[in-house]
Parts: C-alpha cells; sequence; structure tokens
C-alpha cells in the first residue's frame, strides 16, 4: 500500500536526477501515480526519444502503484479549476491532487506553485 501520491513532475525530477530529486529516492517505494499522471511521463520520456520499450522497463523499475482516473477523481479534478487556475495549474497537475484529497495521502511535486494552494492536503515541493 502506498503512502504518497507522486506528480509527473516529481517522477520526471527523480529520473532525470534533478534538484530534489535524493528525496523521491526515500519515497518511491511505496508511491502511488494516477494513469494521468503516469501518461504525462509516458510522453515526456517519448518526447525525448526514449523507444517504448525503454519506457515501459523504466516504468517497471520504478514499481509504481497506479491507480485508475475514475468518475469521482473527474468529478473532484473539475472542481478544482477555479482554486488551481489563478496559480497557473494544468489539467495534468490537478488529477494529482485529487486522489490526495481522496485518499489522505500526501501529495509530491516538483512545482513550487503548489505551496500557494489552500486545500486540506498536505503537499510536498522537493525543490
Amino acid at each position: 500500500m502506498s503512502n504518497v501520491i507522486m506528480d509527473a513532475s516529481a517522477i520526471l525530477a527523480f529520473l532525470n536526477q534533478e534538484s530534489g530529486s535524493e528525496q523521491i529516492t526515500d519515497l518511491i517505494e511505496n508511491a502511488t501515480i494516477g494513469t494521468v499522471n503516469l501518461s504525462e511521463v509516458i510522453a515526456k520520456l517519448a518526447e525525448i526519444g526514449i523507444p517504448e520499450p525503454e519506457i515501459l522497463q523504466i516504468l517497471s523499475d520504478l514499481n509504481l502503484e497506479v491507480i485508475p482516473f475514475d468518475e469521482r477523481q473527474a468529478q473532484l479534478t473539475g472542481m478544482l479549476r477555479p482554486l488551481t487556475k489563478p496559480l497557473g495549474l494544468s489539467l495534468g497537475d490537478r488529477p494529482c491532487l485529487a486522489p490526495g484529497l481522496l485518499l489522505h495521502q500526501p501529495v509530491i511535486t516538483a512545482d513550487r506553485q503548489w505551496n500557494q494552494l489552500d486545500l486540506d492536503l498536505e503537499i510536498r515541493v522537493i525543490r
């Protein structure tokens, strides 16, 4: 069972060994990622030319628990738009916040603007 929700930005920072990635090392074994954020990670890796079999191996090695984007998450993601739009959060960001809120688990991100959110949710920014 996981105890944190990972945003795509956190996973990408970890894979690229960017600033803050060392914090992910301690959390990755018990992390969850939603299907929308997983798709974002895959898209970014494909965009830089990593072949599909290698992407699938990278994801397998991460061994993240993957949770589907369901109707309840879709509803909450939509309802978060007015709160998150002024901070510049994207459609890809809100599907990470929704499971955090629904499962009462911290969300991990590399996006600093998430610190400005006023939600009943623990947000950990890695840099």
